[in-house]
């Protein structure tokens, strides 16, 4: 097996079989202090795959914070092979302030690929470009749902790729959605740079989800098996996961008070039920009702909506069925309070 080469980031030179923690300069502030970003680079003494995993692009995600740090205490990693470099926080402005955005209000996963000399988004985008995205061979960047919003643990790429489908299959989120690129986000400016990007959703801002958690853990290290990063595992493990057709919002018809909503990973039939929508007095009830067969992958936590809010994100599979099965499985697995009936080795991996 040939060795693995050394790394830099910033100025820092990482050499196989090193692991070293390095502080990225971001910015300086008006308190006459320094921002950095901190970014842990793990360079095994085998050649292998660069592999880039990101957190907190937005500020007030934090699942994927937890799951990295979680991540780099894993003795698996010890006899890697290839680089991982993980950024645990990559909006380091959003993170201090549990904000989604950066001090300008820009979105930095609409600011890539950004500018030296721009705005903090623009400088912080094409720093986090440089130093970490062009010197990788793959990324996965970890998300949330959005503040009042859950998202159904979840894989969005680009599987038209030929690289992708094994790896976002290895993953083992139930769902796998087959999501277009954006303008100005980190997945489609990497795609440019033809480096393929999987975005993990799972959970909501500001909060930590634990089966959203081990999910992101075990799928991490489980794509890293398949790029050849660590060995095979010593159990054989099923990643089931189907592929979503398409998806779509259902909106709320009117304005009011939201009731009786169906929970995250709820199979639906068209027709059926989401929740209903009320006035404050009560004389009036007025039912959000599904589109089409479905699963619910994402939901609006707030129970207040105004006409037109986004309440749902219904998924569309060719077999519904098989996908209910998948999700149950993936929670069976995944839930702390189920965690006992399942063998403990499933959750370490």
């Amino acid at each position: 097996m040939a060795t693995n080469k050394p790394i830099t980031i910033g100025d820092v030179e990482v050499k196989p079989g090193q692991r070293v923690g390095i502080n990225l300069p971001i910015a300086n502030l008006y308190t006459s202090t320094s921002l950095h970003m901190p970014v842990k680079v793990l360079c095994g003494r085998r050649a292998g795959p660069v592999l880039f995993v990101s957190a907190a692009i937005h500020g007030d995600e934090l699942n994927g914070v937890e799951i990295i740090r979680r991540l780099l205490k894993r003795r698996a990693l010890k006899s890697i092979r290839g680089t991982l470099i993980a950024i645990p926080i990559v909006n380091v402005h959003g993170f201090i302030d549990q904000s989604r955005y950066l001090p300008d209000r820009r979105d930095l996963n609409r600011s890539f690929p950004g500018s030296a000399k721009g705005s903090i988004a623009a400088r912080l985008a094409n720093t986090f470009l440089k130093e970490i995205v062009l010197k990788s061979d793959i990324g996965l960047d970890l998300h949330t749902g959005a503040i009042d919003r859950a998202n159904l643990p979840q894989i969005r790429a680009n599987l038209d790729d030929p690289r992708v489908p094994d790896l976002a299959g290895a993953f083992g989120a139930p769902v796998v959605v087959n999501a277009t690129l954006r303008d100005g986000s980190l997945r489609a400016c990497a795609a440019g740079h033809d480096i393929p990007v999987m975005i993990y959703e799972a959970g909501e801002a500001l909060r930590f989800d634990e089966l959203s958690i081990r999910a992101g853990i075990r799928g991490i290290l489980q794509v890293m098996r398949k790029l050849g990063m660590l060995p095979p595992s010593e159990r054989t493990t099923n990643s089931n996961t189907v592929i979503a057709r398409s998806t779509s919002w259902v909106r709320a018809s009117t304005s009011g008070i939201v009731t009786g909503t169906v929970a995250l990973g709820t199979r639906v039939k068209e027709n059926d039920r989401l929740a209903l929508i009320s006035d404050p007095l009560g004389d009036h009830e007025e039912p959000i009702v599904a589109p089409f067969d479905g699963i619910v992958i994402g939901s609006s936590r707030l129970p207040l909506a105004h006409e037109g809010d986004a309440l749902f994100h219904l998924a569309d599979f060719r077999s519904v069925g098989r996908a209910e099965g998948i999700v149950e499985e993936f929670a069976a697995i995944h839930d702390p309070a189920l965690r006992r009936t399942v063998e403990p080795n499933l959750l370490e991996t």
